[in-house]
């Protein structure tokens, strides 16, 4: 039985246009100029089948972290025909705050993570500040209620989340950071999240410098690019050149076409 074909759009919901160079990569760089930062999920469907790919932050948190929110990420998902209550399943690549927000507008949805990230959110090293600036306790503590209400699966390392889904345990950015990989039909992509933000982060071996283990982000980047057809078939977490190289849904400036083939560009110009 072959594996079923997904759809695969990025939905841009908010933006950071203020963001400088050297706050991308781990010791900095030479060129002073800017390097905006986008923030997406990530929507599959297949027949009979919707999954969201993280949840974003509301728009407390955008006035909070001083980012410009376009709309509500779950809202935004009606331009593809879709109701928080038709998505059925939600992977949260981690559970920093622009990837785990809103998880209250999504009232069936099971929520699958790996065990290492809730372990490292609600662990020891939340006591220093360095290490919990990018959560946020209440988007931890509405996962947790989830998990007594019977609506949250743990995973442990790479796991088949369904036929045509693959969760890839990457650790790195975080202790539990999981990417997904999946089957459309211009071949098996992978949406790294925040396996890698940009695409130069993983083009270049310059990591982000948001980092629990240096060594397993490295190794990440060999991972997302293993998992997937080809260069083309890896799509990083948060870089402004994605809404670029792949094709828009219906004309829209913030959703993209991930399953058709990349537009002819070159996200080095």
């Amino acid at each position: 039985m072959s594996d079923p074909v997904y759809e695969v759009y990025a939905v841009r919901y908010a933006h950071q246009d203020t963001r400088k160079r050297a706050e991308n990569f781990i010791g900095g760089d030479p060129h002073d100029g800017p390097m905006p930062m986008d923030y997406f999920v990530w929507l599959l469907r297949a027949p009979g089948h919707v999954v969201l790919v993280d949840t974003g932050f509301n728009a407390q948190m955008a006035q909070l972290r001083k980012r410009t929110l376009l709309q509500c990420p779950i809202e935004m998902l009606a331009e593809l025909g879709v109701a928080p209550q038709d998505v059925n399943d939600v992977v949260l690549t981690h559970l920093h705050y622009d990837h785990a927000g809103n998880i209250d507008k999504l009232p069936v949805a099971k929520f699958h993570i790996q065990d290492d990230e809730v372990n490292y959110a609600t662990g020891r090293c939340m006591c220093f500040g360095p290490m919990r600036h990018a959560y946020e306790e209440e988007d931890v503590v509405t996962l947790v209620r989830r998990v007594y209400q019977g609506r949250v699966v743990f995973h442990e390392g790479d796991s088949q989340l369904g036929p045509g889904l693959q969760l890839l345990k990457i650790g790195g950015h975080t202790k539990g950071l999981q990417a997904l990989r999946v089957h459309t039909r211009r071949g098996w992509v992978v949406l790294a999240s925040d396996a890698s933000h940009y695409y130069e982060n993983m083009d270049t071996t310059r990591p982000f410098p948001i980092v629990y283990n240096l060594a397993d982000m490295l190794s990440g980047y060999v991972t997302v690019h293993a998992a997937a057809d080809s260069p083309d078939h890896v799509v990083p977490g948060h870089d402004p050149q994605v809404l670029k190289k792949y094709p828009a849904y219906r004309g829209s400036a913030n959703i993209v076409m991930l399953h058709e083939a990349p537009n002819r560009y070159d996200p080095a110009v």
